[in-house]
């Protein structure tokens, strides 16, 4: 077996860590910096919590986000960079926040738009703007990964764009950010915790590092998700929420993800699943179609977080799935039988390559059927 392993983006992790950005910010040399964030932490203050702590080292910000980034958001972001001669850019947020702000520190450094590198017209050369992500939400992993999804109305393409440019040099992992997050999302984000553990682990790309670090996220998921889901106050569960997120990021960041994510593009985009929902929609289903795949390597993964086997894993999560309400069956999703084709084959994403077990279309139409 051959691999390789690297992570360039610097962890910082803790309690009230934001507290700290003024002395992160100037033991690294930064002095000129944007705030990009989610339009909610305007309203609620916490973008005006961070501008003070950063001690008048972040001179503006940006918010205009929506919850699929647009390239019209990187490219307005991009401009003010530009204009404001921005050195750094501190993403504050979820997935969409951080996507936005990755693609806004390569392109700001051009005179093109972002949909010239999105539609591959254009390949990002190396220069960008640096970038810390602080996460708000235990879910995505993308502060530490060197990938950016992002739609473009006009040319109606929803898309991951990579860069090695894209992983931020720092992420600051602050618990506490995370306790007013609502039950909802904390059990969607959550969902989306466990599917990069498990899909690092069972993808084809497959490496030893990766494998346990897969281990050790999906242990804290499945021990702590379901009580940060019932009490958002429970600090210990948003802490080993946030360990599980920032780690599951690590896992999957090379191995990739593979089919439960392959399945949720089109369950967001037609159905309006939100994406850790819509990956956990399947993830049981794979559980058990992988189980035997690879000699059986997802049963001593099982057997290794105190399961009896993948089966007895599978149960659980769709046990978990339904005591935070989220949609387990094609009824609860409003997805039709004459509708399974079409799902089938748009579920047809690269990601599904790197399952273990080959997905046709026929196969994956059999895999929705189960959901009943």
């Amino acid at each position: 077996m051959n691999w390789n392993y690297s992570q360039p983006v610097k962890i910082i992790f803790g309690n009230n860590k934001i507290e700290e950005l003024h002395d992160i910010f100037t033991s690294i040399g930064l002095n000129r910096g944007i705030l990009i964030c989610d339009p909610l932490f305007v309203e609620n203050g916490l973008a005006d919590r961070v501008l003070k702590y950063s001690g008048g080292l972040l001179i503006d910000f940006f918010s205009d986000i929506t919850p699929n980034p647009t390239v019209n958001s990187v490219d307005a972001c991009a401009a003010i960079m530009r204009e404001k001669s921005i050195e750094f850019a501190v993403a504050l947020g979820g997935g969409s926040s951080l996507d936005c702000a990755k693609a806004a520190c390569s392109v700001c450094k051009t005179p093109y738009s972002i949909v010239d590198f999105h539609s591959g017209k254009r390949k990002l050369g190396n220069e960008h703007a640096l970038l810390i992500a602080i996460p708000t939400t235990s879910g995505t992993g993308s502060e530490v990964t060197p990938v950016a999804v992002l739609s473009d109305p006009q040319r109606g393409v929803k898309a991951p764009l990579a860069s090695d440019n894209f992983f931020p040099a720092y992420a600051i992992i602050d618990p506490t950010l995370t306790v007013s997050v609502p039950a909802k999302i904390t059990a969607s984000t959550g969902l989306d915790v466990l599917s990069h553990a498990l899909e690092a682990f069972w993808s084809k790309n497959h490496q030893p590092i990766c494998d346990a670090l897969a281990l050790h996220a999906a242990k804290l998921v499945f021990e702590y998700l379901l009580p940060a889901y019932h009490d958002g106050n429970n600090l210990l569960a948003r802490e080993k929420m946030s360990e599980a997120s920032v780690i599951a990021g690590l896992a999957f960041g090379l191995p990739k993800t593979a089919a439960s994510h392959a399945c949720s593009f089109p369950l967001t985009n037609l159905y309006h699943i939100p994406h850790g929902e819509a990956c956990a929609f399947t993830l049981d289903a794979f559980t058990v179609i992988n189980a035997d795949a690879e000699n059986g390597r997802l049963h001593y993964f099982a057997r290794n977080i105190g399961f009896t086997d993948a089966f007895e894993m599978a149960k659980k999560i769709t046990e978990m799935k339904r005591e935070m309400h989220m949609k387990i069956t094609l009824q609860d999703a409003g997805i039709k039988e004459e509708s399974l084709q079409e799902l089938a084959e748009l579920s047809q994403h690269p990601n599904m390559l790197n399952n273990p077990v080959a997905m046709t279309v026929e196969s994956t139409i059999k895999m929705y059927r189960s959901l009943i």
